[in-house]
């Protein structure tokens, strides 16, 4: 299908992201830019899904009613459809991203409402006109979030729309134990890990051969390695290797899989094939590590 929607089911956040240009002193001060921004893996994916090119994208998650209205106007302004559900009992999610010299990131995670959005939040319409669907693996950690992602991926199922999942977390992903992740996104048509997490699912430590073997989990795999590019996989064999883009200043690597995941998909949704989507996703991971945060900035 070349056209239409992509739904994005996941999470927005508030970051904190906090850059120290030396090791944190403990005990006492250490001098650092601290900036509080809209983020969250699935609303990054849509802010770089709709930069990308792609006219009607939607968000579906769970926000605190304190900032619900500021990520609803970020969203928009990205030119994203904010479906937020409102939670009176508790507050948005938050990360504070320690991002070292290096531009790598280190997260601090309060999950707040990200894990509540209940299957009450979620409705079939909308589903209508969807080419793609995109679940952020974070809603997989949680019983609650869980049964709605689940049931968001039957009914894409039922009608014929492609799923998309990105695993979101080598750490949560051990605690829920790689075979329960795999058995929850068994035949789902993209699978979208990055290294760390292709190894945390699979035990290999070389990431071409967990591509592969993902590849038998899910129809399509895109395994991001950073700076060396992509790698993608199908049938049980790694089918491309798809280099980086060039990044020139490196500031913050906080929401870069994002980005590729949001070029990617919106590439794919206009009809590029995977490996033409996966440069297009690079480039949009190359401009999200030049950036501060894990959207991109205004748009031209």
């Amino acid at each position: 299908m070349t056209g239409g929607a992509l739904l994005v089911v996941g999470e927005v956040v508030t970051d904190v992201v906090v850059r120290h240009s030396r090791t944190p002193a403990h005990g006492t001060d250490t001098p650092a830019s601290i900036r509080t921004l809209p983020g969250g893996a699935g609303a990054n994916v849509a802010c770089w899904a709709a930069r990308s090119g792609c006219r009607d994208v939607r968000l579906l998650a769970r926000a605190g009613a304190g900032s619900a209205d500021w990520h609803a106007d970020a969203l928009r302004r990205a030119g994203v459809r904010p479906l937020l559900a409102v939670d009176e009992e508790v507050p948005t999610g938050t990360v504070v991203a320690l991002v070292d010299p290096s531009a790598q990131r280190t997260f601090l995670t309060d999950a707040g409402a990200v894990l509540r959005l209940a299957p009450g939040d979620w409705s079939t319409p909308l589903l209508d006109g969807v080419a793609r669907l995109h679940v952020s693996g974070y809603l997989l950690f949680a019983p609650t979030s869980r049964a709605t992602a689940l049931l968001a991926i039957r009914e894409a199922r039922r009608r014929g729309v492609p799923v998309s999942v990105d695993p979101a977390s080598a750490g949560f992903l051990s605690e829920l134990g790689a075979a329960s992740f795999l058995d929850l996104v068994e035949g789902v048509d993209l699978l979208l890990p990055n290294a760390d997490e292709a190894r945390e699912l699979t035990g290999l430590p070389d990431p071409a051969d967990a591509a592969a073997k993902l590849s038998r989990h899910a129809g399509r795999v895109a395994v991001t390695l950073g700076d060396l590019g992509v790698l993608l996989a199908a049938g049980g064999a790694v089918t491309a290797r798809v280099p980086a883009a060039d990044v020139r200043d490196p500031v913050d690597s906080t929401g870069a899989g994002d980005a590729f995941t949001g070029g990617f998909l919106a590439a794919l949704i206009a009809g590029a094939d995977e490996a033409a989507a996966a440069t297009e996703g690079c480039r949009a991971g190359a401009e999200a590590v030049s950036l501060v945060g894990g959207r991109p900035g205004p748009r031209p």
